[in-house]
């Protein structure tokens, strides 16, 4: 027997929200519901707190973590967002949650404990925009050759930039 769907009918966009700034309240940073998705921008720090409470809470169980990327906002402060999208299967409900990284040497805690498909979904956020992921068992490159310098996906990349030119491994 699976969970009642009109448990899940009934909630709201925003009940997760609410949730996060009664449980957080000083690591929530703002809420919003963008198009009628439930966004929330969470401080770094609390990231691996926040995000088993979202999986692990009956009240939530946001199961699958669906998807990780980031955006760069060259000019701003702080410059990356790392955006991670959630499901519930069993409410039926998405949720999006955002953590804000500095320039320099942008670093997150690692999802790979709460969810294993976190391993390769973090690497291929550091090879494309060199955020590293703390805690992670196996950073490195998961679409570009290791010999590969830059991260092309970071507003500042070259756009000519020449690679150095591998050959086969003796």
């Amino acid at each position: 027997m699976g969970i009642d769907d009109t448990a899940a009918n009934t909630s709201t966009p925003g009940q997760p929200l609410e949730l996060l700034r009664t449980t957080f309240p000083e690591g929530v940073l703002e809420t919003s519901l963008p198009q009628g998705d439930a966004l929330a921008v969470i401080r770094p720090e609390i990231l691996t707190q926040v995000m088993a409470f979202l999986r692990d809470d009956p009240r939530l169980l946001f199961n699958l973590l669906v998807d990780i990327t980031a955006v760069d906002y060259l000019g701003r402060n702080p410059r990356f967002d790392v955006v991670y999208h959630l499901l519930s299967i069993p409410f039926k409900r998405r949720l999006r949650i955002k953590v804000r990284v500095e320039d320099g040497e942008p670093t997150v805690d690692s999802l790979t404990p709460l969810w294993g498909n976190a391993n390769w979904l973090e690497r291929e956020v550091w090879d494309m925009y060199g955020i590293r992921f703390t805690g992670h068992p196996d950073l490195k490159r998961i679409l570009l050759y290791e010999e590969f310098q830059g991260h092309p996906l970071r507003k500042d990349y070259p756009i000519r930039k020449r690679q150095p030119l591998i050959g086969p491994k003796n």
